[in-house]
């Protein structure tokens, strides 16, 4: 017999160790496949486009780091509603979940369609800003042009996959991923590579294909994330038990819900910027360095997510968990289950952690065939295996604490983290040791956030502070 979990939380039901353990592993699951999910699309885009050169690879390494900041700013607007979204729920305020839910939608397509005209704005400036040459600032703006074009479906997406997990349906989302996954790896096939002869079975067979390059390479990533964004917003609003559109009494736009959704998601929106300008300004130390050294290190960022991807769905597993039981009123377990959550993602990744280190050559032999660019990112990888433990630490306390609606705190730890150890070590290594430079600042940044995260458990119990009245 199936067991609902989050029936019993929002029941004020007692819950045994053991079910709490089950719940957090079986609900981690789907989330960690997700994850690995999402990580295995950019190891294909890079796979694909590396076998086109180093060029068109450090072309798309140069710009990543600004998508990632770019992503993480949608994504803090998402946070805003979605853990709203989770403590309504577990308030029993199901109608109001569903209002927030359709505030929270077009709250988040206004802002990713004004995010996504700047895109398009800054586009061919961007990779010299970066510090990027001639030679790859043409590859460079037409991926983020497109990624920027792209963008409104990217968010809805995500804010779509948000509020089912935080419904407590994080099975749906995570397979939408997956299946995003394998089409994103079919249309990259059919976009990147021009019509070749392949030899199957012993038979020489045509294999179309458009030639596009890395305009093939954002093209089928954005075709992908369109269709199953389509998808995801109709188990969102159609299929969903709890939040499915139906006629009730609408529930307007509240200055309360405003300023909730402002406290959650101003701190995570300062915190990616600052992440995401310090992601983008460890490029311009990695950019001196050469093609050679953008590349791998581009490479081998994509082949760590499969190591610490398992620890994002954790967290967003843990969201949805925290989000709920405090709803319900219930602080003492939310706590516990934080601190259950922490230490199953630390155990995960410290074995995902071992065998990166291991298996770092076949990673990067995966995604290019040059041997300088193998060479640097297995070298990198290793030193970076021995941080996963501590980097399990902070993703999934993170998760806890946005769960709680908490965001301030860890916001201020990743941005004293970030600038004050990684950006200063790294500018002081790079010149002396190149990019194993680079990544024994970010080794040593991890250890320190990781350790701030714990302390920060245990002197700040989770629910201790109220952001959210979900019951009003």
């Amino acid at each position: 017999m199936k067991i609902d979990y989050f029936e019993k939380i929002r029941n004020g039901e007692e819950m045994s160790f053991t079910e709490q353990v089950i719940m957090i592993t079986m609900l981690s699951i789907p989330a960690i496949f997700s994850q690995i999910s999402t990580v295995i699309m950019e190891y294909v885009d890079q796979s694909m486009v590396g076998r086109l050169g180093a060029n068109p690879s450090a072309a798309i390494g140069l710009i990543s780091s600004t998508t990632w900041l770019i992503g993480g700013i949608c994504n803090a607007v998402s946070t805003g509603f979605t853990v709203q979204v989770a403590h309504s729920i577990g308030a029993k305020n199901d109608a109001k979940a569903r209002a927030i839910v359709k505030h929270g939608l077009i709250a988040v397509l206004c802002f990713s369609a004004a995010i996504s005209m700047l895109c398009l704005l800054v586009s061919s400036r961007l990779p010299y800003w970066l510090g990027g040459s001639d030679s790859i600032a043409a590859g460079s703006t037409t991926y983020f042009r497109i990624f920027g074009a792209a963008l409104p479906l990217i968010h809805l997406c995500g804010v779509s996959s948000g509020m089912l997990q935080c419904s407590g349906n994080i099975r749906t989302p995570s397979i939408l991923n997956v299946v995003g996954c394998f089409m994103n790896i079919i249309f990259n096939f059919l976009l990147i590579f021009p019509t070749r002869t392949a030899l199957i079975l012993g038979k020489e067979l045509m294999i179309p294909g458009a030639g596009l390059g890395i305009a093939g390479a954002a093209l089928g990533t954005a075709l992908a994330e369109g269709m199953i964004a389509v998808v995801m917003l109709y188990f969102l609003l159609l299929r969903s038990p709890l939040l499915h559109l139906r006629k009730e009494a609408r529930i307007p736009f509240t200055l309360e819900e405003l300023r909730t959704a402002v406290k959650i998601a101003v701190p995570v929106g300062v915190e990616q910027g600052i992440m995401g300008l310090g992601y983008v300004m460890a490029t311009r130390i990695v950019s001196p360095l050469g093609n050679i050294a953008l590349a791998a290190n581009s490479f081998s960022v994509t082949a760590e997510g499969l190591c610490y991807m398992p620890g994002f769905g954790i967290a967003n597993a843990a969201t949805a968990i925290i989000g709920q039981t405090l709803g319900a009123g219930r602080k003492k377990l939310a706590n516990r289950l934080g601190w259950l959550a922490t230490a199953l993602g630390m155990l995960v990744m410290t074995g995902t952690g071992i065998l990166m280190y291991i298996f770092a050559p076949q990673l990067l032999g995966l995604m290019t065939t040059d041997p300088e660019i193998q060479a640097l990112g297995v070298k990198v990888l290793r030193i970076e295996a021995f941080a996963e433990p501590m980097f399990a630490a902070s993703i999934v306390g993170t998760g806890v604490f946005r769960g709680a609606g908490d965001t301030l705190g860890p916001s201020v730890i990743n941005f004293i983290s970030m600038w004050a150890v990684r950006l200063t070590l790294g500018s002081i290594l790079a010149p002396r040791i190149g990019l194993p430079g680079v990544w024994t600042a970010m080794c040593i940044d991890i250890c320190v956030r990781g350790a701030l995260f714990l302390l920060r458990l245990y002197f700040k119990p989770v629910g201790s502070s109220k952001i959210i009245k979900a019951s009003s």
